[in-house]
């Protein structure tokens, strides 16, 4: 009787053993996989995977073809990277206007984005801010935006000359006036 659970004990003891060899080889697999992935992935020196894009060609075009005072930040600090940057003419951009688009990565490490449309206010909000609430007003270098609460994301607004600019994204109020007073 004895000399039986001898025996259980012991085929016991060696699934154990190579259920432990699997998992690790399993593992080892795992890792071997990730490794190779981020030997391929493109990463900065900071190593968050961010790509910045120089913007200040597509600026550059876009100033001259937008038929209001397109906005472009100028002096901000390097911690904030630009990410994306698009225009799109009003011709070919079903209904949404003459519209520039500038996306960053901010110094804290959240987004936000400089957003111009010349379509109604209202829409370029409800486009930006789903879900946007007034959230009260904040003078920025002599101009008073108005302040957006969204379930997600906040902005700041503003009229210029024909076009709603909104500065939108997880950013802090603080981060976005940041970007509202190096706008030129």
């Amino acid at each position: 009787m004895s000399h039986h659970v001898g025996v259980a004990g012991e085929s016991k003891g060696m699934r154990g053993r190579q259920t432990v060899r699997d998992m690790v080889l399993s593992m080892l697999a795992v890792g071997v996989v990730v490794w190779v992935g981020y030997l391929f992935l493109p990463h900065d020196a900071d190593g968050d995977g961010v790509r910045p894009v120089d913007y200040r060609v597509a600026a550059a075009s876009a100033k001259r073809a937008a038929p209001y005072p397109l906005l472009v930040p100028d002096g901000l600090s390097p911690k904030w990277r630009a990410t994306s940057v698009t225009y799109n003419a009003a011709a070919t951009n079903n209904g949404k206007g003459n519209a520039w688009h500038l996306g960053f990565v901010t110094p804290s490490g959240q987004y936000a984005a400089v957003e111009q449309s010349d379509i109604a206010r209202d829409d370029v909000l409800k486009a930006t801010v789903a879900g946007g609430k007034p959230d009260g007003t904040e003078d920025i270098a002599g101009q008073t935006w108005e302040r957006v609460q969204g379930p997600k994301a906040r902005a700041i607004t503003v009229q210029t000359g024909g076009a709603t600019t909104v500065l939108t994204g997880t950013a802090s109020y603080e981060e976005l006036a940041e970007l509202a007073r190096a706008l030129k």
